[in-house]
């Protein structure tokens, strides 16, 4: 066995050296023979779980932080404006896939994702220093963006590594870890800041990231050896697949509207008279439920195929959007907040899996980053669209009109995808 190495010819599953190297890297991805299960290949997806809880699902509870901030750091600052915080950070989630996609593809990964790592660490220390917006927008924007868009991406072409027939349910258990991360960081920051204070909160949460990195970064391994596919690090060859366009232009309208319900259910049910005891929860409650979105859309995706279970789930999601700036009192509140985590974390989990097979597993990394990087622009510009409307308007129920319309398009989107890739109305993608 060759080495393990990090570099363009960086490979965790080597073999003997002779011979001509290329070859064996032609033949290994050609027929790359998934273990599709096993000890260690749950053991990595444990580590990109571990890595979940501390990307999305941290970057999920922005909604807290948005109303915590409203109500006392930056009262004096716009909601829209504060809301661009989140939506810098929701972007650079998916923003440096293309970068950092290439680099995994031919070979780079161990070092990116340990400094990604110390940087998410280190920038949520640092929050708990923040005075002003601007400081904010620095350290919980676009610091906290960056670290988890260098640690996101990777972890999707190393599950595509190790799976192949159970890909789907390897990405649904993996992104168990954003609902696991989106239930306990609003609870835990709402819970702590009365008892040890806003500084406090942020140094524990960056003690809580500590582990779950350490031990992301001690299991994740990728399998395959690096391959540099031709193209460089954007290959505009892709776009000439008419349904890959599609469906990435499907992502971007997609998120222009689908973390609206997220960012702002938690302002709005105070404002609809729900007690703020209470309406901090509705973001765990909707990343708690999540889960069972994440989970069933992966199962879902092996058998009747992704763009199956996104078309349905991703238009209750649209409905839910359209329903939640009429839901007035808690039940209905609890109601959308519990299905739209479901149907939202089916889409969020999903989304990847015809990326991935809409091309050739030596390209996965910057075909993932390519699509993401598109969806980044609808991540960006959504939350603090949202804001600008509630502001124009002085309430959500446009806002929920907004947001319902981006997410319905990009239903028709995904069906359009399915219609050019298979000439026909159902098929497996």
């Amino acid at each position: 066995m060759g080495e393990q190495q990090e570099g363009p010819n960086a490979s965790v599953l080597t073999v003997n050296n002779s011979g001509n190297d290329d070859a064996t890297s032609e033949k290994v991805l050609s027929n790359p023979d998934f273990p599709d299960g096993g000890f260690r290949a749950w053991l990595v997806i444990a580590g990109t779980m571990a890595s979940a809880i501390s990307t999305f699902g941290y970057v999920n509870a922005w909604g807290v932080f948005q109303a915590y901030y409203q109500e006392t750091l930056l009262k004096d600052v716009p909601p829209s404006n504060i809301a661009w915080i989140g939506s810098v950070q929701y972007s650079l989630v998916f923003l440096p896939g293309l970068v950092v996609g290439r680099l995994f593809d031919i070979g780079y990964f161990r070092v990116p994702f340990f400094a990604a790592s110390v940087l998410l660490v280190l920038s949520t220390f640092l929050v708990s220093i923040c005075t002003q917006y601007w400081h904010f927008l620095l350290c919980q924007g676009i610091a906290t963006g960056i670290a988890c868009g260098m640690l996101f991406t990777p972890t999707l072409g190393v599950i595509g590594h190790w799976f192949n027939k159970r890909r789907g349910l390897a990405l649904g258990v993996n992104a168990m870890g954003s609902s696991i991360g989106g239930t306990i960081f609003p609870i835990a920051t709402h819970k702590l800041i009365p008892m040890v204070g806003f500084p406090w909160t942020m140094r524990i949460c960056g003690f809580i990231l500590l582990f779950t990195l350490g031990f992301a970064n001690l299991t994740i391994v990728r399998r395959l050896p690096a391959k540099n596919v031709k193209g460089g690090l954007f290959n505009p060859q892709a776009f000439r697949s008419a349904p890959f366009t599609v469906y990435c232009l499907s992502g971007f309208v997609s998120f222009l509207g689908l973390y609206t319900v997220l960012t702002y259910i938690d302002i709005s049910s105070v404002e609809a008279g729900i007690s703020p005891e209470f309406s901090f929860y509705l973001v765990s409650i909707a990343n708690g439920f999540s889960a069972l979105g994440r989970l069933a859309g992966g199962i879902g995706s092996d058998r009747i195929g992704a763009l199956n279970v996104l078309i349905p789930m991703t238009l209750i999601a649209a409905g839910m959007t359209f329903a939640w700036p009429f839901a007035h009192t808690k039940a209905s509140i609890i109601v959308v907040a519990a299905v739209y985590g479901v149907v939202s974390g089916t889409y969020v989990s999903t989304y990847p899996i015809p990326v991935i097979a809409l091309g050739d597993v030596a390209d996965i990394g910057r075909r993932t980053g390519m699509a993401l990087t598109i969806a980044a622009a609808g991540a960006l510009a959504g939350p603090p669209i949202s804001g600008a409307i509630n502001t124009a308007t002085g309430g959500f129920k446009a806002v929920g009109f907004y947001a319902g319309g981006t997410v319905l398009l990009s239903v028709l989107l995904m069906i359009i995808t399915r219609q050019l890739k298979l000439r026909s109305l159902w098929g497996k993608i």
